[in-house]
């Protein structure tokens, strides 16, 4: 059996930079799959909207959001890195944090350093607890995560608050504290975001979400950054979609005007795996 978190690591010492594009279940990991990205990325924005129709602001509890993980790691063996929000609790409670993602199947998790309960990175008002808070947090992470290979991703999202020179501090702090790679929230303009990893001498992530500016992952690259997340366009997507043939039901009373561009029957069984199924049904089951 393939080993997610060890596959992730080596992709991180390996050359180029990763594009890991959000999903929230497991049809939307397998259908990023089937595109050919080898790195997935959990939203827990997508999560909580997505399962729960609740705006991302902390309302999800760690069973849930580890559940979420579990659900996506069973569509695919592809490395997962999970959204773990700010670990639910204090330091003690981020241990068992760890532990859960590990039985969930995540090959690394984020956290970050938001008083709880938090707000998604691209919104307003958020506050941050004390940057040895956090340090102490990573800490026992590392600790917690023993021999699983578990990557740590620590966010600072000091820098609406706070400015961009406490953020890029505190991104430092939690680099010598034991994070993997390096997630500084929402930084503002082009100039900023290509000033993250010049000034961090750490693998380092970039959120092309929200506010963003919109930047190529191939200038990502020069910029220095090891991986890029694309957390909300599919959901995105789904959700326009969604409303498009819901109104066209509503007003038509059925879709055929669209359903040419609407998956078919089919595929969305084959993209989920029913060939497997029919082959152990006419492996194992009774002929009739």
């Amino acid at each position: 059996m393939s080993d997610p978190a060890a596959i992730l690591s080596a992709r991180l010492d390996a050359p180029g930079i990763i594009t890991a594009p959000g999903v929230s279940d497991g049809l939307s990991a397998q259908m990023a799959a089937e595109a050919g990205f080898d790195v997935l990325y959990m939203t827990g924005a997508g999560v909580s909207l997505g399962t729960f129709g609740a705006p991302d602001v902390g309302l999800l509890t760690l069973t849930e959001m580890a559940a979420a993980c579990a659900r996506i790691t069973s569509a695919t063996d592809l490395p997962l890195i999970a959204d773990a929000d700010t670990g639910y609790g204090n330091a003690v409670n981020l241990t068992r944090t760890v532990e859960e993602f590990i039985r969930a199947g995540a090959a690394g998790i984020q956290i970050e350093d938001q008083e709880t309960p938090k707000k998604c990175g691209h919104l307003e008002g958020k506050r941050v607890v004390p940057a040895e808070e956090m340090a102490l947090k990573i800490e026992a992470a590392r600790a917690a995560r023993g021999d699983s290979g578990l990557v740590i991703v620590a966010r600072t999202d000091a820098r609406q608050s706070l400015g961009m020179d406490e953020a890029i501090n505190r991104c430092r702090l939690y680099r010598e504290a034991g994070a993997d790679v390096l997630f500084l929230e929402a930084p503002r303009g082009e100039d900023e975001i290509a000033r993250v990893p010049r000034d961090l001498d750490a693998p380092c992530l970039m959120n092309m979400a929200g506010k963003s500016v919109r930047i190529p992952v191939k200038k990502l690259e020069a910029f220095g950054y090891k991986i890029a997340i694309f957390p909300g366009e599919a959901q995105r997507a789904s959700a326009f979609a969604m409303r498009e043939v819901f109104e066209t039901l509503r007003e038509e009373g059925g879709v055929e005007s669209i359903e040419s561009r609407l998956i078919d029957f089919e595929e969305r069984f084959r993209i989920a795996g029913y060939g497997e199924i029919q082959r152990l049904e006419e492996k194992y089951l009774p002929k009739g």
